[in-house]
């Protein structure tokens, strides 16, 4: 699903980019011209498409699909230990732009205001 598709359709979203030329194997393999983008669902946390225009940007997409198969959050992505140096990494640091996983984060706020009150 693309960004546009998923506002037409009214769902939250955040949107998660990473320039290649922030990719360490890219830099390596001087391959650092592209992009990566990922809309995921602000609810669930669920990524529902994205876009991959980069070097070995085709196995970076099918590494994406098996995700959304298995219906994984991107905090799984985002937090999953991932070979150095490959492309495969780009995913940590994708989803690292992103910031803390938003339902546990106002859970994290929740207890911390609860704590002060007693």
């Amino acid at each position: 699903m693309t960004e546009r598709e998923a506002r037409k359709e009214g769902r939250r979203i955040r949107i998660a980019k990473l320039a290649a030329g922030s990719v360490a194997r890219a830099i390596e393999t001087s391959e650092t011209r592209g992009m990566l983008k990922a809309v995921v669902d602000a609810d669930s946390g669920r990524v529902l498409g994205c876009s991959m225009i980069a070097a070995e940007g085709g196995e970076l997409m099918t590494m994406m699909q098996i995700a959304m198969m298995g219906g994984l959050p991107y905090v799984a992505l985002r937090d999953a230990t991932i070979a150095h140096p490959t492309f495969g990494e780009a995913l940590n640091n994708l989803f690292a732009s992103l910031g803390p996983d938003a339902p546990a984060q106002a859970a994290r706020e929740a207890r911390t205001e609860a704590t002060r009150t007693t």
